[in-house]
C-alpha cells in the first residue's frame, strides 16, 4: 500500500482515497480544467445530435434505428462533418476529420453499408476514390443540419444568449488556429 505524502494526506492511502471516490481538493484541477470541460461539452453535443437525429421523422427509419440503438457514434459524425457536397478523396476526407486513413476507411465502409455513401474511383487518378454522399446520405445531412440547429438552440436556452454568444465567440478565435 502506498501512503500519500504525509504534508497533503497525513496516514491516509492512496488506495482509500481512491475507492472513497472523493477528489482531493489539490486534484480538482484534474476535473475542472478547460480541456476536461470542453470534451464533456462536446460529448454531451454530439449525444444531443445524435439523439435528435434517431427522432428525426425524415431521417430514413433504418438510419433512425441504427441511431436509436447506439450504432451511429460522434466518429461517424465526421463523414457528416466533413465531406463535402461535390465528394472527397479518402486521405482529403480523413484529414479534414483529423483521423488516420484506415480509421476513415473503416467509418466510410460502415456508412456505405448503411447507404449514406458511396465510392467511386476518382476520375483524374484511378487508383484513388472518391466519396460522395448517396440521397439517403443526403437525407442524414439535413437532419444533421436540423439537429445541430436545435442542439444550439437549446444551449442558448440552457446558458442565455449572451453567455452562448461569448461561447461561440471564445472558441472561434481559439479554433481558428486549426
Amino acid at each position: 500500500m502506498h501512503t500519500l505524502e504525509s504534508h497533503i494526506h497525513p496516514g491516509i492511502t492512496e488506495e482509500a482515497i481512491t475507492a472513497s471516490g472523493v477528489t482531493p481538493p489539490e486534484d480538482a484541477w484534474r476535473q475542472t480544467h478547460l480541456g476536461r470541460l470542453l470534451g464533456h461539452a462536446t460529448r454531451r453535443f454530439d449525444e444531443r445530435v445524435l439523439y435528435l437525429m434517431a427522432h428525426d421523422a425524415e431521417v430514413p427509419l433504418a438510419l433512425s434505428n441504427l441511431a436509436a440503438r447506439n450504432k451511429v457514434s460522434a466518429a461517424h459524425i465526421h463523414i457528416t462533418r466533413h465531406l463535402s457536397l461535390r465528394g472527397d478523396r479518402l486521405t482529403a476526407l480523413a484529414h479534414r476529420a483529423g483521423m488516420s486513413k484506415q480509421a476513415m476507411m473503416t467509418l466510410v465502409r460502415q456508412c456505405q453499408a448503411w447507404g449514406l455513401v458511396q465510392r467511386a474511383p476518382d476520375p483524374v487518378d484511378g487508383r484513388a476514390s472518391v466519396v460522395y454522399f448517396t440521397e439517403t446520405g443526403l437525407l442524414w445531412l439535413a437532419a444533421f443540419q436540423r439537429s445541430v440547429t436545435q442542439a444550439e438552440t437549446e444551449f442558448t436556452q440552457a446558458v442565455g444568449k449572451d453567455v452562448a454568444t461569448v461561447v461561440a465567440l471564445g472558441l472561434e478565435a481559439y479554433a481558428g488556429g486549426c
